[in-house]
């Protein structure tokens, strides 16, 4: 009989093996954000359709084509979240966080959804990790985000990758920027593709940003907005790179970098790797000063970053930077017969709660099954008890790793368990601190 049911397309299950993947990069993760001082943000998985189109952007790609939404019983539009910074900016305005406390330093580590065609590197559901900067337009705060960015690759070992920079300007250069765009692109008007059209009226800067080989070549040569920007923004894009070479971080100008959001003001930033293929980009970002104002608030400066959590592991396991990652079960109760089991189980029971990871077996196996599903799980030790062990009131401990064996009184048992484990505080396979 055909299985029913599967994963919706552009979805996946994360299963008890790759599990330890994804928790070694969460725990690495939240500790660096943390050593930045950095605060952690939940908001809902939905939101009113409108704070994605204002704050988004009505033209861009995905408010246009690739969000899940869907009406409630009222008759009001909500939406799946595409994207976090506009979640963050809303909750920071409804809560007034800016009251308690004038500069917010946040992260998230939350899924997204965004129905677009699945391929490599790209998901329906898929997971991101980022960071906002909210309350300063000091351009440390610029470079901060961007270090942290490239820090977490550095913590995880990942050697190649490129980071990419350059400044979109603001609402005051970047209107006339558009214009030259358009008057460049005029003469070769026809053949851009479709979508490329419709934004040439609309919004030029976003042609920049089109993945088809053919419009990347057209766009090669084209003016490189660098060249157009205000002094604020000049001043603010020259600042930025001042600091990063303070700091040895290596970068390269990129002409066509605006990022796929229409929120971005000044810096756009973006880390890439040859690792990803196509899809190439493991995290950008940079800076939304007006944001806060297109979804109702005051005018609020702000700056951060996004990356994709399946596309940093991909990395990582095509580069072999992952550990060997082993079970984490201290201890296997073998038992033999109904009396047997009794015991181990409530030994097992006590020392759970004692901070001991135990395992048992449920189904009355043999001596050589047990021993089986105790390597399979890599557990550090193995206490073996039968009919015999429960009448002399000795139990058998084997230590898997070398073998070694010794007998150790019942009533003693659980406190001899607890001082050997206990003498390696990490469990097999635990992640290194970054």
């Amino acid at each position: 009989m055909a299985l029913e049911f599967k994963t919706p397309r552009g979805t996946k299950d994360i299963l008890p093996a790759d599990i330890s993947k994804w928790q070694y990069v969460e725990s690495t993760l939240r500790e660096i954000f943390e050593r930045y001082n950095f605060s952690e943000i939940r908001t809902p998985t939905f939101e009113e359709t409108e704070l994605f189109a204002r704050g988004i952007g009505q033209a861009t790609d995905i408010v246009q084509k690739e969000m899940y939404t869907f009406e409630d019983k009222g008759g009001k539009s909500h939406t799946l979240r595409p994207e976090m910074t506009a979640s963050v900016m809303r909750a920071y305005l409804e809560h007034h966080l800016g009251e308690k406390r004038t500069l917010q330093k946040l992260y998230y580590i939350s899924p997204m959804f965004r129905q677009e065609r699945p391929q490599a590197g790209r998901f329906r559901e898929f997971n991101q990790y980022g960071i906002e900067i909210i309350g300063t337009q000091n351009p440390l705060a610029d470079v901060e985000s961007i270090i942290l960015a490239v820090e977490i690759l550095r913590a995880l070992g990942v050697q190649k990758s490129t980071l990419k920079l350059n400044s979109v300007g603001c609402q005051n250069c970047r209107p006339k920027y558009k214009e030259i765009l358009r008057q460049e692109l005029k003469p070769v008007f026809s053949d851009l593709c479709n979508d490329c059209q419709k934004r040439y009226h609309a919004n030029p800067l976003r042609i920049l940003d089109c993945k088809r080989d053919k419009c990347g070549q057209i766009t090669e040569s084209i003016s490189p907005i660098y060249e157009y920007l205000c002094e604020e923004c000049a001043t603010h894009f020259d600042k930025v790179q001042e600091f990063l070479r303070s700091v040895k971080t290596e970068f390269v100008l990129d002409r066509r970098l605006v990022r796929g959001l229409d929120y971005y003001t000044k810096t756009a930033f973006e880390v890439i790797s040859d690792l990803l293929g196509s899809q190439d980009s493991i995290c950008g970002g940079g800076r939304y000063d007006y944001l806060a104002e297109e979804i109702g608030g005051k005018h609020v400066p702000a700056v951060g970053f996004a990356a994709g959590t399946e596309r940093l592991i991909t990395v990582l396991e095509k580069s072999d930077l992952l550990p060997a990652f082993g079970g984490s079960v201290g201890l296997y109760l073998v038992s033999l017969g109904d009396a047997a089991t009794k015991w181990a189980f409530k030994e097992a029971n006590e020392l759970r709660r004692a901070g001991i990871s135990c395992e048992i077996d449920y189904e009355k196996r043999s001596l050589k099954a047990q021993m089986r599903d105790a390597n399979r799980l890599n557990v550090r030790m193995v206490a073996i008890v039968g009919e015999e062990e429960l009448n002399s009131g000795m139990i058998v401990l084997k230590k898997m790793d070398s073998g070694e064996q010794e007998s150790v009184s019942a009533n003693a048992f659980r406190q001899v368990v607890i001082e050997r484990l206990n003498r390696k505080t990490e469990p097999a396979g635990s992640p290194a601190k970054p």
